[in-house]
């Protein structure tokens, strides 16, 4: 009985340990405000103030004045959970997604005709769910709280006034708080037991792009983020439930698990259309088809057990994503300019694999947004964004958990806000 129990809890383990690598399919893109109002198409081309630290460091050529940018973004997700079926019963909690803000900050220096030097801080990746202890698939998710943080110190460099680079390291922290309930083996259902993982790790990428002005009116631009490849360092508890029957409620774990978050690759056009009109598009694909299955390693265990549970494996068959926007703004006057955008994205995940931790399926967003510059000191940006994606299902089959399927259809608002200062 104990054996089963363990294995149980390691199992979970797994699970936790790699819902860092699983909040990439919640890659976040809310780096930029006055991006977010145009739906993020132009990311790497546009270069409209300090955030294209981010979006393509060699659009720090184009700004002439050393400036600031502070912002935030404020979202609000809901999914739709209807056709629940569970072992052990409980609740569809629609509501497991708290209100979350994303901030971001960038600084940009011209140093001479030729060069810039920038930084940036900002997410760009995240995950908060929290379904709570009664929900009908408690035994496969109860809170995953996710945050990775980057700093990015970046420098660009002009040709001339059609072509510069830019390159910027990243210094990359994750963090994360996740949690599982276990089936009590002597009363599957009542007196659930606890699994509970903490772990981080820093670990070290790069972002680089380039820049064309390709006519007049047209300028090209693409943008690489790398890689980052995390070793993480977790600790394991288990409380109550049967783990207090059998002495091990408190007792902790060292387990360890690498992972990579994908590269990506960002191609976007801006081209003004008129002295008012101009237009964006752009689409990214990111390689997530890296996350064939994830591998942790425990160590700590008792003797008996190391051979078949130090080492735990799960499949995830994630595939490589495209996503695709377009966006248009119209500078009404010297002051204010009108912003829109339409974007798709693909889910990375697939049905056999997607479980309600990441139960995230093809997403459409719809974006408006303004700037407001009082003066040629100061802008201010504020965009709103619609999210809605397909309806998908999550079906997961344990011997040990039991069965759990339900269909969710998620839908998110968000609001953002930001201001650039111009010295």
């Amino acid at each position: 009985m104990k054996k089963i129990i363990l294995k149980v809890s390691l199992s979970f383990t797994v699970s936790l340990a790699s819902v860092p690598v699983f909040a990439g399919g919640f890659a976040l893109n809310e780096q930029s405000i006055s991006g977010m109002g145009t739906g993020f198409a132009g990311r790497s081309s546009s270069a409209e103030d300090a955030s294209t630290v981010y979006g393509n460091p060699a659009g720090m050529s184009r700004l002439k004045r050393e400036q600031v940018s502070v912002g935030a973004a404020t979202l609000l997700a809901k999914s739709d959970i209807s056709h629940t079926r569970s072992t052990f019963g409980g609740e569809q909690d629609g509501n497991m997604v708290p209100v979350t803000t994303v901030p971001m900050g960038y600084y940009v220096k011209p140093i001479d005709e030729h060069w810039a030097f920038g930084v940036g801080f900002y997410v760009p990746f995240g995950l908060i769910t929290d379904y709570g202890s009664g929900f009908a698939g408690r035994y496969y998710a109860n809170k995953s709280e996710v945050t990775t943080l980057t700093f990015q110190p970046t420098v660009s460099y002009a040709f001339n006034d059609k072509v510069s680079i830019g390159f910027g390291p990243t210094i990359n922290r994750i963090s994360g708080e996740l949690s599982a309930m276990v089936p009590n083996a002597f009363s599957p259902g009542t007196n659930d037991g606890k699994v509970k993982s903490t772990g981080d790790d820093t670990a070290y990428g790069f972002n680089a792009g380039i820049l064309v002005q390709a006519t007049e009116r047209t300028r090209l631009g693409m943008t690489y983020h790398s890689m980052v490849s995390y070793h993480l360092d977790a600790k394991t508890k288990l409380t109550n439930g049967t783990f207090s029957l059998l002495g091990l409620s408190g007792q902790s774990y060292d387990a360890s698990l690498d992972v990579d978050l994908p590269e990506s690759v960002d191609l976007s056009v801006t081209h003004q259309v008129t002295e008012g009109w101009t237009l964006y598009l752009g689409s990214t694909w990111t390689r997530w088809s890296r996350f064939k299955e994830l591998t942790a390693q425990t160590t700590g265990l008792p003797a008996i057990l190391r051979n078949s549970l130090g080492t735990v494996t799960e499949a995830e068959n994630w595939h490589d994503t495209w996503a695709h926007a377009v966006g248009t703004s119209y500078q009404l006057n010297k002051q204010w300019v009108l912003r829109s955008g339409f974007s798709v994205d693909q889910s990375p995940t697939n049905n056999t694999n997607r479980g309600p931790r990441i139960p995230t399926g093809d997403r459409s967003v719809v974006s408006l947004g303004v700037g407001w510059t009082p003066a040629d000191y100061i802008t201010v940006d504020f965009a709103y964004s619609y999210l809605w994606e397909e309806s998908v299902k999550v079906n997961q089959v344990s011997t040990t958990r039991g069965t759990y399927s339900s269909r969710y259809k998620n839908s998110a608002n968000g609001f953002g806000s930001s201001v650039t200062y111009r010295f």
